[in-house]
């Protein structure tokens, strides 16, 4: 699945409904309105986490250090299947074993040009298949690190990551500790939560569940 000149993001109110789409190119601005995302955090086989360096072409947070990926879902498509796109499209892997480990997460936050994310983003933990090989205009740089390192990085230093991973790590330990002992489940499931967004395999129109 391409990028394409016509990606769109799903703009949503406060409870996740879909109240429509607007252009994926054009949409963060000092002004973002509400709209549905999601962070992904890429594992290898001994649980080293997958952290990337945002293009210094990115429109909100150039050259920041971040989580594996992040992206947008379309209007009929699932999370996962963005997921897939996603991690083609900005780091040229496939993944397996999609997650979705934090179903609730929501955040805004003002980069230093004032430009704003706003964001409907639950968080899913993905296993590498393949080799990384980022595309340049996604990704300058990135490292495998052990997620303790990179929990004790947010926590003495947490503006030296994007605000999302800031706030997203804390809550991310104890569930890929699970995972990582094989376990772990899909906290988006019906199982786990009785909020928005509480299906595993969702679809990225109407509600959010």
């Amino acid at each position: 699945m391409r990028m394409t000149a016509e990606d769109h993001v799903i703009l949503v109110d406060d409870d996740g409904e879909t109240v429509g789409t607007a252009p994926r190119a054009t949409v963060h601005t000092t002004r973002t309105p509400l709209h549905l995302a999601f962070s992904c955090y890429v594992l290898d086989d001994t649980g080293n986490l997958l952290v990337t360096r945002r293009s210094l072409a990115k429109t909100a947070w150039p050259g920041v250090w971040t989580n594996s990926f992040c992206g947008h879902p379309r209007i009929g498509e699932t999370f996962e299947e963005a997921i897939d796109r996603y991690a083609e499209h900005e780091l040229g892997v496939a993944v397996s074993e999609i997650r979705c480990v934090l179903p609730e997460f929501r955040y805004r936050a003002v980069d230093a040009s004032g430009v704003v994310e706003n964001e409907i983003c639950p968080v899913y933990s993905a296993n590498l298949r393949g080799t990384v090989r980022p595309r340049a205009a996604e990704v300058i740089d990135w490292r495998w690190v052990p997620f303790g390192e990179i929990a004790e990085v947010v926590r003495l230093a947490p503006w030296t990551v994007s605000p999302w991973m800031a706030a997203q790590v804390p809550d991310l330990a104890a569930v890929l500790a699970r995972i990582r002992t094989s376990l772990g489940t899909d906290e988006c499931s019906e199982e786990s939560t009785d909020g928005p967004a509480s299906t595993g395999e969702r679809t990225a129109i109407g509600a959010l569940s």
